[in-house]
């Protein structure tokens, strides 16, 4: 009964523009002490994954019709938007839902490996990973820069919102006000602003369909659930950086020419990242994202029974969830016309705020604080529209605290 209500709460903030994953989950593990009062721990984790998962494949609906991308879609904008300008969405819906549905297949057939070799590097390179993480970050910069004034932008960008996480998680609040009201800003309200500023119509989509299985799309499955996983020691490395690693293990250079295939590892990055940074937790303890961090925290570490919970859970929560992403990607593809996308961008956006107010005032937060760091939030994450750069450099806003970390400065 978790799974399945933790699947449609992710189906709710997957199709809400605006709503990350972590704004639930930090909702969640806030309530989580008056919670675990008639609930168990396991119940809990297995909502707030099956939620994660959901959310992960959903969020592809709105990323791709309305264009409000969060971190995890922001790569599939263009090739998306392509084949819904097309009038192709019903393909580009089931290219996602195949992707995601594929790419967890592939992480927990691969997951014997990974248990086997992952703890062994790990801690071979943990020393190091401070440096593979720099060179990481250093590829993705030039790798998403068209020229030297967008590098030069990207590269402040990622160093200022690195600085503004640093101080968030350092300060008084507890991590998860810190990581609402720095997400709420910087990928939420930021993305609704400007999209309410761009006035775009949805053309009518053809109501046939023809997805062709080549091997191309196999590869990206691969390519995805393979990158999803690796990204499963590298704290702070989100779906956007890791699409872009299937998209070379994939041999997809060439976006233009393989916009399906490049869809499909996208969603399957999204997908198996959701899944192996609860794995993660299993494998080497290291908690790799938000929601993560909070099932850590909740069932106080994973042992080998959590981790079959974990993975039939997630069996069950992508299955159902790749129905519900096929039938509302359908409905939504015929009914955009219908929705009146500005008062549900200004809901969301009071929503949004109301809720960073509310846990503000239950942690007894210097209001002061979080007013400037909301107001922040939201102007970093407002720049990379009008800059025309890639808005996952703002997650040097995690990248850089795991940086500086790692290098055992503090």
């Amino acid at each position: 009964m978790a799974c399945v209500i933790g699947v449609f709460c992710g189906v709710g903030t997957g199709l809400i523009p605006g709503i990350h994953v972590n704004t639930v989950g930090a909702f969640v593990f806030s309530a989580s002490p008056f919670l675990l009062y008639s609930y168990s721990p396991e119940v809990l984790a297995v909502f707030l994954l099956s939620m994660s998962i959901s959310h992960a494949l959903l969020e592809f609906i709105p990323s791709m019709f309305l264009g409000v991308p969060e971190e995890g879609t922001v790569l599939s904008v263009m090739p998306g938007h392509h084949l819904i300008l097309q009038g192709r969405g019903k393909e580009a819906i089931r290219l996602v839902s195949l992707g995601g549905f594929g790419a967890m297949m592939v992480t927990i057939i691969l997951l014997p490996i990974f248990a086997m070799g992952l703890p062994f590097l790990y801690g071979l390179l943990k020393p190091y990973i401070w440096i593979i993480l720099s060179g990481a970050v250093i590829y993705m910069l030039i790798r998403l820069s068209r020229n030297l004034n967008s590098l030069a932008w990207s590269s402040i960008l990622f160093i200022f919102s690195g600085i503004m996480g640093w101080i968030a998680l350092n300060s008084p609040l507890s991590s998860n006000v810190s990581l609402l009201c720095l997400f709420s800003g910087l990928f939420g309200v930021s993305t609704l602003m400007h999209s309410l500023s761009q006035k775009s119509r949805v053309p009518a989509q053809n109501k046939y369909h023809h997805l062709k299985i080549d091997g191309d799309v196999i590869r990206s499955i691969f390519a995805g659930g393979t990158a999803g996983s690796i990204l499963g020691f590298l704290p702070g490395m989100g779906p956007a950086q890791g699409s872009l690693l299937a998209q070379e293990l994939s041999g997809g250079k060439d976006m233009g020419n393989k916009r399906e295939g490049f869809l499909v590892a996208m969603s399957g990055v999204n997908a198996s990242d959701a899944l192996f940074s609860l794995i993660a937790i299993y494998l080497i303890g290291n908690p790799r994202s938000g929601i993560a961090v909070y099932v850590n925290q909740i069932l106080q570490g994973l042992d080998f029974n959590h981790l079959l919970i974990i993975i039939f859970s997630s069996i069950t929560a992508i299955s159902i969830s790749m129905v519900l992403c096929i039938k509302l990607g359908d409905w939504l593809s015929q009914s955009m016309q219908k929705i009146n996308y500005e008062k549900l961008s200004w809901t969301v956006i009071i929503f949004m705020s109301f809720l960073v107010l509310l846990f503000a005032l239950m942690e007894h937060a210097n209001l002061l604080f979080i007013l400037v760091t909301y107001i922040t939030s939201i102007s970093l994450g407002l720049l990379p529209h009008y800059l025309d750069i890639n808005k996952s450099h703002l997650m040097g806003v995690l990248i850089v605290p795991a940086i500086v970390i790692y290098m055992g400065i503090v």
